[in-house]
């Protein structure tokens, strides 16, 4: 543990926190992806699945738990409570181009061909992409409410502070794992456009408008 794994694993749960809060208090789930939520609850479940085989301590366990949780709680709420509320017409990008593609590398480019090997390097994959639903969501309606934002630019900062964190582990422990790194960097590049626009618009209390 240091101090950059674990600000992107608080920043990680400010998203969550963020996003079942917008939910919960508005009483509904507009602007939100429930695609891409969906791809987040499957790359916790996978990921998380050595919860069943393998303790590293409390503090694994527990963020483990809150993550997979607190995801099915979005999930839940988007597409059972809030059902009425959820834009499927601006939520269209097939997720199947992002699911086969990554079942696909997993099984070819990982570190040992073992279940839980596989299913943890596919929740890597997958969580560099599963964002896109969203962001293609928020590209088709043309703009993003502010607390839409937060919770992006939440989620982002928690991939862009893990990127801190490896660079710290190959310097003081001689440790890195390419396929994260990669799929990592991969994922941050994706916000980049967003973080731009959040420190332009957002910090300045305006709201994020998309060109059209």
């Amino acid at each position: 543990m240091n101090i950059f794994r674990l600000a992107g694993d608080l920043s990680h749960l400010l998203a969550i926190i963020i996003l079942l809060l917008k939910i919960w208090k508005t009483r509904s789930c507009a602007g939100i992806s429930g695609r891409s939520q969906v791809l987040f609850l499957v790359t916790y479940v996978a990921r998380y699945l050595d919860l069943l085989t393998n303790f590293v301590s409390v503090y694994n366990t527990t963020m483990k738990v809150v993550f997979i949780a607190a995801s099915a709680a979005t999930v839940y709420l988007m597409f059972f409570k809030f059902k009425a509320t959820y834009d499927h017409n601006h939520d269209t990008l097939r997720v199947e181009l992002l699911l086969v593609p990554t079942v696909l590398l997993s099984l070819v480019v990982n570190h040992e061909f073992a279940p839980l090997e596989i299913l943890w390097t596919f929740s890597i994959y997958l969580e560099s992409v599963a964002i896109l639903p969203q962001l293609f969501m928020v590209s088709k309606t043309g703009e993003a409410e502010t607390i839409t934002s937060h919770y992006l630019f939440a989620l982002g900062s928690y991939r862009a502070l893990y990127i801190l964190n490896w660079i710290y582990r190959f310097y003081f422990e001689n440790f890195y794992d390419l396929i994260a790194i990669v799929a990592g960097v991969v994922q941050t590049v994706l916000y980049c456009d967003f973080f731009y626009l959040y420190i332009t618009k957002v910090l300045k209390g305006k709201k994020i408008v998309l060109p059209a």
